[in-house]
């Protein structure tokens, strides 16, 4: 019986090897975020090793991508940090929505919440542990964002409207 699961297994493992799913390369940056705010070498060298990969529309794939089922993880992954915040189409979400994001984005630096654990286990992606300066750097790249939006609109534009609840 033992024997029959483990090739039952194999089989599977092999066969999922073919099952790949969709990449995330197309590297569209019409709508990024430097196209409308000023994004400094320093700060897009801190998005581009802690964030792009889950967050825009280019990620670099690491040699285990290419294994199932780790693929699927990784695409699930990606397409949810993209639903959250993607910074290659940042600039199509209206003012309230990207001043909201901006203000999460320093939340999430901030408690450490980001980058994920779980994209710097092991070892992996070393380079996306950031230091506490990264961690001021982009903080304050975050507020000053903020700051030039609070010059440039009016106040009630900048804050999200609450939906309703359904009576």
């Amino acid at each position: 019986m033992k024997n029959k699961i483990l090739v039952g297994l194999v089989i599977f493992l092999v066969a999922i090897q073919f099952i790949r799913p969709e990449r995330n390369l197309s590297d569209d940056q019409t709508y990024s975020i430097s196209t409308k705010y000023a994004v400094t070498d320093e700060v897009n060298g801190i998005l581009k090793v802690a964030c792009n990969d889950c967050h825009s529309n280019k990620t670099e794939y690491p040699w285990y991508a290419n294994v199932q089922p780790v693929a699927s993880w990784l695409a699930h992954h990606v397409e949810e940090g993209k639903d959250e915040l993607n910074l290659s189409t940042f600039t199509k979400l209206p003012i309230a929505v990207q001043n909201h994001k901006l203000e999460e984005t320093i939340e999430m630096v901030k408690e450490g919440e980001m980058p994920l654990a779980s994209y710097t286990f092991f070892g992996l992606h070393k380079e996306a542990n950031l230091t506490e300066t990264q961690k001021k750097v982009l903080i304050d790249w975050a507020k000053a964002q903020m700051d030039t939006l609070k010059a440039n609109y009016s106040a009630d534009s900048l804050v999200l409207k609450r939906r309703k609840k359904p009576e």
